[in-house]
């Protein structure tokens, strides 16, 4: 097979999550399990981190690779879901992994794949470990994909385990409370090995004490460790003063991600170099800290949070696409100033966007819209369900072509908004 056909492979007979929704989720550790013993169990021969959480996991990921990077290890990087090659999913010291590594991979190991009955994400976590072991990486970092306990990563026995937070996403699948939630989350935490726990919350805290006391662990409050004393933007990054609670040294980091929600995610990744460099063998200088957080998007090419896309008129992209996320995404949205604004928006069938659609200003023109997968909400509902809400705008129907209808009616004074959906802008990059 060709890298083509490769993909129509994996993505056809191998569904995922991403593309069909609930029924490409196979939950449990057997079969992952099987065919990594298969492989020889590849994730076992290099340090990770196992980041898991309901927002934010993904710029935690990139930004510890980054630092990891910039202290001269051989990095490793699995996230999920790309945006516009699946090879993003899968980089090492920022690098993709090449299309002929993934076909050699499925021709090499097809028949046991099809024997086991591998999920899309089963056969990707694969492929990631496998490939980590060939480049002789030294240390990865490991994003789940869906919940903790029973997500496919979670045969890993890594250095440290995070959570960037808890949030009501997938509950038909992990819970529909913040405590059950939180406890699928939970189940990364591994015997003897700490948690990084990026939000607190009174909610499930208890969840997360009670899950690391069982296994003979602690957890470790990002908010605990370290504190922001000055945050401003300027320009194309922001800056931050951070000290350090325990002796009050204090950090000066700059972050070329721009959303404001990023504070979080800077505090959470700052706990967990801070653990790598005192308490395991990793070495983590305070140069390649600055520098590594500096350099975000130019080491792993992390794009689609909260990204300019264009000046005049300025257009925005954001991959937030559940309540917890979109919440930080509107606030700044209100922070903004312009002339008008527009939405290009859309979203997948299991969000609750009755609880997300009253969040969005109702002075913006909405251009209502629907990726090209199965699990898109049809735009034309989307807008009578918007309507409902006080968000009136107009439907089309393709992603594309709704952003070229938002810069038809905008502005050079005026802001363009794109998101609601990871699919959404995945089509407008």
């Amino acid at each position: 097979m060709n890298y083509s056909q490769t993909l129509e492979f994996l993505f056809s007979s191998m569904p995922s999550f991403q593309e069909k929704g609930h029924c490409a989720y196979k939950p449990g550790l057997e079969r992952v399990t099987a065919f990594c013993r298969h492989l020889g169990n590849p994730q076992r021969n290099y340090f990770t981190i196992h980041v898991a959480g309901t927002n934010g996991k993904g710029s935690v990921s990139h930004m510890l690779a980054s630092i990891l990077q910039q202290a001269g290890y051989r990095t490793g990087l699995f996230t999920s879901p790309h945006l516009k090659d699946f090879r993003e999913r899968i980089k090492v010291d920022g690098q993709m992994i090449s299309r002929q590594k993934v076909v050699n991979f499925v021709d090499k190991h097809h028949d046991k794949m099809v024997e086991l009955g591998l999920s899309f994400f089963e056969m990707t976590a694969s492929l990631a470990f496998d490939y980590f072991a060939q480049c002789d990486c030294e240390v990865v970092v490991i994003e789940t994909g869906l919940g903790g306990r029973l997500d496919a990563t979670n045969i890993i026995l890594p250095s440290v385990s995070v959570v960037t937070n808890v949030g009501l996403e997938h509950t038909d699948l992990l819970g529909d409370t913040l405590e059950k939630i939180a406890a699928e989350k939970a189940g990364i935490i591994k015997k003897c090995i700490p948690v990084v726990l990026g939000e607190a919350n009174e909610a499930y805290n208890h969840v997360f004490e009670q899950a690391a006391a069982a296994n003979k662990s602690r957890v470790i409050y990002a908010e605990q460790t370290f504190r922001i004393e000055e945050h401003r933007h300027k320009g194309d990054k922001q800056y931050f003063e951070i000290a350090r609670l325990r002796d009050g040294y204090k950090y000066c980091l700059s972050l070329d991600l721009i959303g404001d929600y990023q504070r979080h995610n800077v505090l959470t990744a700052c706990t967990v170099a801070d653990y790598l460099h005192e308490e395991t063998p990793l070495t983590i200088s305070r140069r390649a800290f600055v520098d590594g957080i500096s350099n975000v998007v130019g080491e792993t090419s992390l794009c689609g949070r909260w990204q300019t896309l264009q000046s005049e008129p300025r257009i925005i992209c954001d991959t937030g696409h559940n309540a917890h996320g979109l919440r930080h995404v509107t606030q700044q949205l209100q922070k903004l100033e312009y002339n008008k604004l527009f939405c290009v928006l859309g979203f997948v069938k299991d969000k609750n966007i009755d609880e997300i659609l009253p969040m969005f200003p109702k002075e913006a023109h909405y251009i209502f819209t629907q990726a090209g997968i199965e699990r898109a909400v049809d735009a034309s509902s989307l807008a009578a369900k918007a309507a409902e809400f006080g968000l009136q705008g107009e439907v089309v129907s393709e992603v594309p072509k709704a952003l070229d209808r938002a810069k038809e009616l905008a502005s050079s004074g005026d802001v363009i908004f794109v998101g609601g959906s990871t699919f959404v802008v995945a089509e407008v990059l």
